[in-house]
Formats: structure tokens, sequence, C-alpha cells
């Protein structure tokens, strides 16, 4: 069933509404058991290059799992936001390695400040650690609506690149259905503060 984006921008706002209650305290909680859950993950243990993300505001937090990461000697690939909604790729070498950009009419975001990788540089990827507001019992991931997300796995379609597609989420954002729109891609796991879901 393809439904509207009516539909899907009803659903975020109600996501977003609940995580912008949250406590402090409970994101910094959810965070580090988001990233326990993570690291068990085979798809993580094998790899050696992960895109990633830095989480912002009350997103589910990414960082300790970034540092673990790096810390694993894993090539860590984080997102560069482009004047298009593109993504380009950078390095992530540590706490240090990060800047915080302000993009026009957009919240600010901490990326890679070293040199840009270019945007195929994420088909190198073994996983890709995608963020999102929601996913269903399919696999289908709700985003944000910017469209970076879309871009990014249409190039790894493209390129016939078949990393793992993971999602982090809190426990109360696995849903029943996600809308969906012909463009839409399962991933093939979610990982919660208390668990993981494979889908395929």
């Amino acid at each position: 069933m393809c439904l509207s984006k009516a539909d899907k921008n009803a659903l975020r706002a109600e996501l977003l509404q609940v995580r912008s209650g949250l406590p402090a305290d409970d994101v910094e909680t959810a965070a580090g058991a988001l990233a326990r859950q993570a690291l068990e993950l085979p798809e993580l243990a094998g790899a050696r290059t992960v895109a990633a993300y830095v989480s912002v505001g009350r997103e589910p937090g990414t960082r300790a799992l970034l540092d673990a990461l790096h810390a694993r000697g894993v090539r860590v690939l984080l997102p560069v936001l482009l004047d298009d909604n593109d993504l380009d790729w950078g390095s992530y070498d540590g706490q240090g390695s990060l800047t915080r950009v302000q993009h026009a009419g957009k919240m600010a975001l901490l990326e890679p400040s070293g040199e840009p990788l270019g945007t195929e540089a994420v088909v190198e990827a073994d996983v890709v650690l995608l963020p999102g507001l929601a996913v269903d019992g399919r696999g289908m991931r709700l985003g944000r609506g910017g469209g970076s997300y879309d871009r990014v796995l249409a190039r790894l379609e493209r390129a016939d690149a078949d990393p793992a597609l993971v999602v982090l989420l809190y426990d109360g954002e696995v849903v029943e259905r996600v809308p969906e729109e012909p463009h839409d891609r399962p991933v093939h796991a979610v990982v919660t503060p208390s668990s993981v879901r494979r889908f395929r």
C-alpha cells in the first residue's frame, strides 16, 4: 500500500513531538545502551568501513558508537551536508575531528573537518547506519523528509553496492506501518537500546 506524503508528515510530526519531550538523562542512557547493542552486530564486527552520522538534538545518540568503532580501527565515514541536500563524506578521526556547521535555514550539524571524500565514498561502506524516525515490520524506514538518505540509497543501488543497512531508533519507534512511496527501500535491521530486529 502506497500512502501520501501527508501521511508521512503527520507521522513525522507525532514522532518528533515525542522525541522533543525526552529528558536529557534518558537520551544519554539510551545512547549507551544503543552503542552496546549495535557493537554486538556481526555486520559491525567484521566491517572495515562504516558510514554513520553524528546524532543531533534528541536523536538516538551515536557519539559513543562512533568512538567505539574508531577505537576498533574501523574506518568511519560521516556525512557533510551539501547545499542541494545531497551528502558528501569525510573521515571520523575522533572527537577533535568534528566541526560545528550551521546550514542556512537548518539545524547546526557536527561534520568531519578533514578533506571531503566525495559523494561516492559511501559505496565503499560495509555497513551504512541510517538515521530515522521509525521503521515498520517490513523494514521500511521513515526519515526526516529531506531526501538526503534517499539519494544515498539510490547511489548504492546504482553502484551495485550491497552494504548492511541499519537504522538506529528508540524502542517505541518500531511501528506497525510506515507510509511508503515508490522510491523507498527497506533496511536490513533496526537497533534500539533494548533489541536488534532483522528484516531480510
